[in-house]
């Protein structure tokens, strides 16, 4: 019984591996869905346990068992000085706004639809210099926070953002506490797109799109530090790395065929 993965194994992958159509797959006891055809997605966050099982049943009534065995990572930290004492240490009544938007992400993101983009290739979603990566752990003012779960792309204010893969837009919120103008696009099968700070949002809730079409602008909005975006990924609710099914970089620079900081 054939059974294939693709993608690095380690902490904060996102794998996409196929099975023979009408198998039945489970993670860890989970049961995890899969395309007609086959295909399915895991992913696993930044502080995963290294070992993992993985069940395959197929049609036939063939059992397969797999450990997958992931690899450590070392993630960077960060120091940002000089961030508002109110952002650092928000008051209780932006720590409830926080809390209502943060229940608000959350359940579009449970909005999942059985669409197979996810099994694709993808693209980068904006033109520029990563200046943030996933994982890495942030201090304020000295102060540990939240680690850093996307990748920041520095662009200037206003570069066209495009969907890295095709899907549908679950989330659309032009200002959000932490992460100001924010875009959340299910790539179908548990697989999310979060992108972060746009100063312009061209979609609507329920929009279909397709790889390449416009999203939105890069922006500063909410609490950045300056024009970028923060692209975030999700597998149900695990957040995983971009960077693991994205184009290698050229040079640290994103590129996109065609191209014409938050806690979230």
């Amino acid at each position: 019984m054939a059974l294939e993965l693709d993608g690095p194994r380690t902490q904060g992958s996102l794998l996409r591996g196929s099975v023979e159509p009408g198998s039945e797959i489970s993670l860890n006891g989970d049961a995890v869905a899969t395309t007609e055809s086959g295909r399915f997605a895991i992913g696993f966050g930044r502080d995963a346990e290294l070992s993992h099982e993985l069940v395959v049943i197929g049609p036939d009534g063939e059992l397969n068992s797999r450990t997958i065995e992931l690899e450590k990572r070392d993630y960077d930290i960060q120091r940002v000085e000089g961030v508002p004492q109110e952002t650092v240490t928000p008051d209780e009544e932006a720590l409830e706004r926080i809390r209502a938007e943060a229940r608000r992400v959350s359940a579009a993101r449970k909005d999942q639809s059985r669409r197979p983009d996810f099994a694709g290739s993808w693209i980068w979603p904006v033109a520029g210099t990563v200046t943030g990566v996933y994982g890495s752990q942030r201090f304020y003012n000295g102060e540990p926070r939240q680690p850093h779960y996307g990748i920041d792309i520095a662009a200037e204010t206003g570069r066209p953002v495009a969907a890295p893969a095709g899907g549908r837009v679950v989330l659309v919120e032009p200002d959000l506490y932490f992460s100001g103008g924010t875009l959340i696009l299910d790539h179908g099968y548990g697989v999310s797109s979060t992108f972060l700070h746009l100063s312009e949002i061209h979609v609507s809730e329920g929009d279909e799109v397709a790889q390449g079409e416009t999203l939105g602008e890069v922006g500063a909005s909410g609490r950045a530090t300056g024009p970028h975006l923060d692209w975030r990924m999700n597998w149900q609710q695990e957040r995983v790395d971009p960077m693991t099914v994205a184009p290698p970089l050229v040079d640290g620079a994103t590129t996109m065929p065609g191209a014409g900081d938050s806690n979230q």
